[in-house]
């Protein structure tokens, strides 16, 4: 179950992590202006958001084990949609990738607290760690196999697909056992709506992810365009994915067992922002120092987000319902970023004023987490998450 488990995890950002390494390729291949390119991760991301509220009737009906099987292959076949070589297959496939993440993204905190209820920091941690892992892999395998390969992107983007097969037939076994328990009860998204945690958790989950999907989509083409080589561009995208593993194992253990988790959260806002500065005014000096700085600050910000959300809530189904709306409307909200941030480039001719948009969203991100990481009792979230 816990191999399963992390290799489902690894599979939820390769999707999104491989194409900004060849975005430009992408981008020339099939005539897309950068706004167009940025597109293509935002589809996916407004997917996150918007259909993330399947995954608690799903939860419900087929289980959590299960659901997460049918998403592994819904992935799988969105990927290979994407490659196709067309614009309508890029976007639909991208769509279709994004559906099977946003249930996922929304399932696995809970399938944390169903299956390891005793040690929900350790396995967030491990989660994200998987996560993050995926996407390092990702950005930066894309260039190195079109090398090594003689391929394009549409064939290295669609290998994605292949570790999602995998990880579904590894799955297969947990989602073929008998469901555990009574069917989990109906929870009140009303009644969540009305809980200012709420507000401040998904706050938090919203413009920490905006902030990490503006890096993934642009930070390739920005150092490319600063001077440095493609494959190096990616390399450094993926030392930032690799920093988030190690820093996104190690945070949730303690922050889950500290009283506040603010702490934590401006620690890793600040760091964030530090690398956003060094990317702003020096991009070519020592950049492996700014993939560094953001790579622990976003990795943490996610890490937290996600422990946040199961700390608030007292039970499987709460932590689904509590994290569909967070994601939901979080991811919504973050994906804006990559579409932005290539309206903003494409109209200023620069990266100046795109990046001081994503220090905006890291000042916005300290406030919500300020918010979101003080003590909040379960007894005081139960009555948001109870239908």
């Amino acid at each position: 179950m816990v191999a399963g488990f992390v290799l489902a995890a690894l599979n939820l950002r390769p999707a999104l992590a491989g194409i900004s390494p060849v975005l430009d390729e992408i981008m020339k291949d099939l005539g897309l202006s950068p706004a167009g390119g940025g597109a293509i991760t935002t589809v996916m991301v407004v997917c996150l958001g918007v259909l993330a509220p399947l995954a608690p009737p799903l939860a419900r009906r087929f289980g959590l084990d299960r659901v997460l099987l049918v998403c592994l292959l819904v992935l799988a076949a969105g990927v290979l949609l994407r490659s196709a070589g067309t614009v309508p297959a890029l976007y639909a496939g991208a769509a279709v990738a994004g559906t099977a993440i946003a249930v996922a993204n929304v399932i696995m905190p809970a399938v944390v607290k169903q299956h390891f209820p005793e040690r929900v920091g350790l396995f967030t941690g491990v989660y994200v760690s998987a996560l993050v892992m995926g996407a390092a892999a990702a950005s930066g395998l894309m260039i190195p196999l079109e090398h090594a390969t003689g391929y394009g992107w549409r064939e290295v983007t669609a290998t994605a697909a292949i570790p999602a097969v995998a990880a579904a037939v590894l799955w297969l076994p947990q989602a073929l056992r008998p469901r555990a328990g009574a069917r989990a009860g109906r929870r009140s998204f009303r009644a969540l709506l009305r809980t200012p945690v709420t507000w401040h958790v998904t706050l938090f989950m919203g413009f920490q992810s905006l902030t990490f999907y503006v890096t993934l989509a642009w930070l390739p083409t920005i150092f490319q365009e600063a001077g440095l080589p493609a494959d190096q561009a990616g390399y450094l995208l993926s030392l930032s994915n690799l920093v988030q593993v190690g820093i996104a194992l190690a945070v949730p253990p303690y922050a889950g067992r500290a009283r506040s988790q603010v702490p934590y959260v401006t620690a890793a806002t600040l760091l964030t922002v530090a690398g956003y500065a060094g990317v702003l005014l020096t991009p070519t000096t020592v950049p492996w120092l700014w993939m560094v700085l953001l790579g622990i600050g976003q990795g943490a910000a996610i890490a937290l987000a996600l422990l946040i959300i199961a700390l608030r809530a007292p039970d499987p189904a709460a932590v689904t319902a509590l994290s569909a709306v967070a994601q939901s409307a979080g991811y919504a909200l973050a994906a804006l970023g990559p579409f932005l941030i290539g309206v903003l480039r494409e109209a200023s001719g620069g990266w100046t004023l795109p990046l001081l948009a994503g220090l905006g969203a890291c000042g916005v991100q300290l406030a919500a987490g300020f918010l979101a990481g003080r003590p909040a009792p379960v007894r005081d979230s139960a009555p948001a998450v109870r239908g």
